[in-house]
């Protein structure tokens, strides 16, 4: 039986050592990691949208219209803080996992930082801030400072608008229903018994509203 050349070898018939194959190998990596070249790699350049092009939408945010000429690439998150000032909703992990920028689209929690701005044209969009009624606060909110339910606050206006977009569904939520909307939702502190206490307080605010 015809014994199987190993690769060392294989690259020693060639003429080569294993020392220069090496070197040829790097040297070969480097010059296509330098010109960036590779198949299709022109036709992927000519569909980038290039950045500070800019486009025309409407949003609905907070009962109010605005609008704006925005990037495409801008995120809803990005919007919201840094160009319309409605810094409530706050920066993050900004790659949905902690749940400290959600809002609500069309009464759903959603995550600012995963959202482009341009998605969420034509949708109802409620902020932390949509919440008050003048320098009253919302139930939920209301609930929060009554159940001491934050110590450094930072993912709070995400945690509210999480149980306000739960209620909004679910008027009398279970336990286990509150447990799993939150889950999406990161406390560093560990407040997580208070803000479960809070929102079973707030769904009682918003029913004692509600027939009233």
């Amino acid at each position: 039986m015809k014994k199987k050349d190993t690769p060392d070898e294989d690259i020693t018939k060639r003429g080569l050592t294993r020392r220069q194959f090496l070197t040829t190998m790097g040297v070969g990596t480097a010059a296509v990691a330098v010109s960036g070249s590779r198949p299709g790699h022109a036709a992927e350049e000519e569909a980038v949208i290039k950045a500070g092009e800019m486009t025309r939408i409407t949003l609905n945010i907070n009962g109010r219209r605005h609008r704006l000429m925005v990037e495409p690439r801008w995120s809803l998150l990005f919007l919201l803080r840094e160009r319309l000032g409605l810094t409530g909703t706050k920066v993050g992990c900004e790659r949905g996992e902690c749940g400290a920028c959600t809002v609500l689209i069309n009464d759903v929690p959603r995550y600012a930082c995963l959202t482009l701005a341009v998605e969420a044209e034509g949708a109802r969009i409620t902020t932390v801030e949509g919440l008050m009624k003048g320098e009253e606060l919302g139930p939920v909110q209301q609930a929060f400072l009554e159940e001491d339910a934050f110590q450094c606050g930072y993912c709070t206006p995400g945690q509210i608008m999480t149980i306000e977009g739960l209620l909004r569904t679910k008027p009398d939520p279970a336990v286990d229903e509150i447990r799993t909307a939150m889950g999406g939702n990161l406390c560093r502190c560990g407040t997580y018994t208070h803000i479960l206490n809070a929102a079973k307080r707030a769904a009682a605010l918003k029913r004692k509203a509600g027939g009233a």
